[in-house]
């Protein structure tokens, strides 16, 4: 079998990553450098600084991912590079850099969609995960339960119409006084708190079974706050944070779990910096077993936003001959399954 090394560069939000992967499957290296604490002093990601950082940090995590593979640009076949969606000013930086690299080295520019991206984050440590299977991505932006019928080619069942699951995370965690990010606090501190303490509503949509909404859920947690304030009832993050977990894993597993029966699929896969979360994990994992589903997930730094998921989805564009001109620009809302043309 030929062997194909792709460098990968992801700078959709605030992580700076690069990495170099081999065929799709194998990762000789992973740099991440994460802003996290630089935007928790804002409370959330500020589009701006993300840029400037991205271009501070992009050559040192180019230059370390190839040093830890122990190789040089002369032995890259292909640079791959997230073009969408994303931050369009952190995506400009990455696009800009492959594409320099790729002029100067005369070697084939692929562009990636971020979310494609973290789909084939299951194909690096599931070596025997194959097309076709069901995907539900779950992260800060993004909620797409997805059937995945062959390398690049997608068919989305729902997607969220309006906060992401990760969004929620982020805002409740706010307003109970965790902080940013909110997704990995909610997870540790619901652990200690009781699901049932509150009965937090699971939204279904009237028009679809598969679409997905946060924002009542969100809502409905405030406003539980609001009440007990004004009750003078004393409230545990804790317990608020388990119950709010509840209502979204039970949300996510119910429409999932449909998709699985409606398709009569065997093969089940999560993604996305949301599917790290342990509560998660353990419900679907529990839900696959009763169903002789076959369940498949990254580890949590192949979920959170990194370089090798794109490098991945970078050699199947590859091996179907999809690669891009100097033109490929940032496509901030890219939609899964569009192309630049």
């Amino acid at each position: 079998m030929e062997e194909v090394k792709i460098l990968a560069i992801e700078s959709s939000c605030d992580e700076t990553a690069a990495a170099v992967v081999v065929n799709g499957r194998e990762a000789l290296s992973n740099v991440i450098s994460s802003q996290i604490d630089l935007h928790t002093l804002y409370g959330g990601v500020v589009p701006e600084i993300a840029s400037r950082k991205h271009i501070e940090n992009i050559n040192y995590v180019i230059e370390k991912a190839l040093s830890d593979a122990n190789c040089t640009l002369d032995d890259i076949d292909a640079i791959g590079v997230t073009y969408g969606p994303g931050l369009v000013g952190a995506l400009l930086v990455g696009v800009a850099e492959a594409k320099a690299i790729c002029f100067a080295k005369d070697i084939p520019l692929i562009g990636v969609h971020h979310i494609e991206g973290h789909i084939c984050a299951n194909y690096v440590e599931n070596k025997e995960l194959e097309p076709p299977f069901v995907c539900l991505v779950v992260s800060g932006g993004h909620t797409h339960l997805v059937v995945v019928e062959d390398y690049g080619k997608y068919k989305i069942l729902g997607k969220t119409r309006d906060d992401a699951a990760g969004e929620a995370f982020d805002k409740v965690a706010r307003a109970i006084g965790l902080g940013y990010p909110g997704g990995p606090k909610i997870d540790k501190i619901s652990k200690e708190g009781n699901p049932h303490a509150y009965e937090f509503p699971r939204t279904k949509i009237t028009n679809s079974i598969y679409d997905f909404s946060f924002s009542g859920l969100k809502s409905a947690v405030l406003n539980q706050l609001n009440l007990s304030k004004m009750k003078g009832e004393e409230i545990n993050p804790a317990d608020v944070a388990a119950s709010f977990q509840k209502s979204v894993v039970d949300t996510l597993v119910s429409r999932a779990m449909i998709a699985l029966e409606e398709t009569g699929m065997k093969k089940f896969a999560i993604a996305g910096g949301v599917a790290s979360n342990t509560a998660i994990r353990a419900a679907f994992k529990e839900e696959c077993e009763k169903r002789g589903v076959e369940f498949y997930h990254p580890s949590p730094i192949l979920c959170t936003d990194n370089a090798v998921m794109i490098g991945s989805a970078a050699y199947y564009e590859y091996k179907n001959g999809i690669t891009h001109s100097w033109d490929l620009n940032a496509i901030p809302n890219l939609k899964l399954g569009e192309r630049y043309e």
